[in-house]
């Protein structure tokens, strides 16, 4: 029972909900590689018109910046590794703002999609682990669009997680564990954050 259960919660964090179509994919930020591996695949596919991205915090790197130390942010590397993977520079949106998490991206897109137009179905591109809760925070954050904003979600193909197996490596422990509370917390504190 305990290995069934282990296996379930593993698998239920993965969701995958992959229209042939959509307006514009969205990769959420972190372990972005993987993410701009799959978006890319999915824009040369013609699975979407468009990639969203929200500039990322740069955090402790600023201090870097204002020693004169160049650094490239992710944003910038996402942008540039996607352009390098076939996708038409004129056809990525990064958004400004100091993402530090997925519900402050959610927040940036949904100011950004109540002025754009034009956009009414969003597929999310992330970690595998991720989605779910990706996904329960994006629904929530656009519930109040009008025209409403479909979410869906595709898991990179390129992560290196085993759903069905997850206890057995130390980095899928982690995300499997925090990504738990962290859809615990969101259901009883953070919702709160994405009224209005």
């Amino acid at each position: 029972m305990y290995i069934g259960g282990c296996q379930r919660a593993g698998r239920w964090l993965v969701k995958e909900d992959l229209p042939s179509h959509a307006d514009a994919l969205v990769i959420l930020m972190g372990n972005f590689p993987e993410r701009v591996l799959q978006a890319s695949d999915l824009y040369n596919e013609g699975r979407a018109d468009r990639i969203l991205i929200v500039e990322e915090s740069m955090g402790a790197y600023l201090g870097l910046k204002e020693r004169g130390i160049n650094i490239i942010s992710k944003t910038t590397q996402a942008v540039e590794s996607c352009v390098a993977l076939g996708v038409p520079a004129e056809k990525i949106t990064v958004l400004a703002g100091d993402a530090r998490s997925t519900l402050t991206e959610a927040v940036i897109i949904r100011d950004y999609l109540r002025t754009a137009g034009g956009i009414d179905s969003l597929v999310l591109v992330s970690s595998p682990y991720h989605l779910r809760r990706a996904t329960l925070i994006f629904e929530k954050a656009m519930n109040k669009l009008d025209p409403p904003v479909w979410i869906g979600c595709s898991p990179s193909a390129y992560a290196d997680y085993n759903a069905t197996g997850w206890w057995r490596q130390k980095e899928d422990i982690q995300d499997v564990l925090s990504e738990l509370l962290k859809i615990m917390s969101f259901r009883l504190v953070e919702q709160r954050k994405l009224k209005g």
